[in-house]
């Protein structure tokens, strides 16, 4: 068997290379253009020969020239493949997504193999670029770590408010107490409810109870820090978890929260709505025995608070005697 080719041989190699579903480009050291076959007309919108002896650079400005180059060199230089990934660089080049049924990329998401290209005395002189249209692929990866994060969400996050489910933010104030008893931390619930809701709710209709729990909600999101933890206790009752924060401190907050709230004003339907809170808060002290025991607290405070009149703020008498 002969190790040449004949001129029908070769023929029939650059036919192959004309119909193939992927892109072919062969660059000289210069990076200039030496071969640019029919996947690249179409995606590119430039023939052969617009593009032949053309700086890559110049054609396509979108590459990283510093990167690229290097990629390149590495694999000449090691006389081995490199290869792109659409994950680390969704393209190489910057083309037009042509998927009408999915519609859902507007870029052709590539991968893409760099070959050195040997002569027959062992020297890479010319490079070889294969680029492959993944964008199904990746379109349907991310479609399903979209799903994934949605599905995470739903978990953790209660559906009306968007704060956090109760047994979430439970499994939190769980780790959170055991911070403090490996760390002697302090830390604080706040646990309030919304007053006279049942009376909202019959006088207007729960739409309109709805709308109130979302906008308290969104109150309480806004005023909480970001490593506070607020969540819905369930029905009309919200918690905030204060990490790293005494009586003192989760006091301030509350009588904050509770003027804020206070001063809201709902529209719904055209009716201007308002409510007022009452607000428990306890803290991790010596002789809190679990997690468990500081909602507990919490919640003979709040009982406290709607006992002697509502719309206020009342602090755990455990929390006090100790101290905290």
């Amino acid at each position: 068997m002969t190790a040449s080719l004949d001129i029908s041989e070769l023929h029939w190699m650059l036919d192959i290379i004309q119909s193939i579903d992927v892109g072919v480009v062969v660059l000289d050291r210069d990076y200039q253009v030496q071969a640019w076959n029919s996947f690249m007309e179409n995606h590119s919108g430039r023939t052969a020969s617009q593009v032949s002896q053309q700086s890559l650079f110049e054609l396509f400005p979108e590459i990283d020239r510093s990167w690229f180059t290097h990629k390149v060199e590495t694999a000449v230089m090691l006389g081995t493949r490199a290869f792109t990934i659409w994950e680390q660089r969704p393209y190489l080049m910057r083309f037009k997504s042509y998927h009408p049924i999915t519609g859902l990329a507007d870029v052709m998401y590539q991968n893409v193999t760099i070959l050195p290209l040997r002569t027959v005395s062992n020297s890479s002189d010319h490079v070889c670029l294969i680029i492959y249209d993944v964008t199904n692929a990746a379109v349907n990866r991310l479609q399903l770590e979209t799903a994934n994060t949605q599905l995470r969400s739903l978990a953790i996050h209660d559906g009306l408010t968007g704060l956090l489910n109760r047994r979430h933010w439970e499994s939190c104030l769980e780790h959170e107490f055991a911070r403090h008893t490996r760390y002697n931390n302090p830390a604080s619930l706040v646990l309030f409810d919304i007053d006279h809701f049942k009376r909202l709710n019959d006088s207007y209709g729960h739409r309109a109870g709805d709308e109130v729990i979302r906008q308290v909600a969104e109150v309480t999101r806004q005023m909480a820090r970001e490593t506070d933890l607020a969540g819905r206790y369930g029905g009309e009752e919200f918690v905030v978890l204060l990490p790293d924060t005494d009586l003192v401190g989760a006091s301030q907050f509350a009588e904050r929260l509770r003027g804020r709230i206070a001063q809201l004003v709902i529209d719904h339907e055209g009716t201007s709505l308002s409510c007022t809170v009452s607000i428990g808060i306890a803290c991790i002290h010596a002789e809190t025995t679990g997690y468990n025991r500081l909602i507990e607290e919490a919640d003979q405070a709040l009982y406290q608070a709607k006992s002697t009149g509502r719309d206020r703020v009342t602090l755990s008498d455990a929390g006090r005697r100790t101290g905290q």
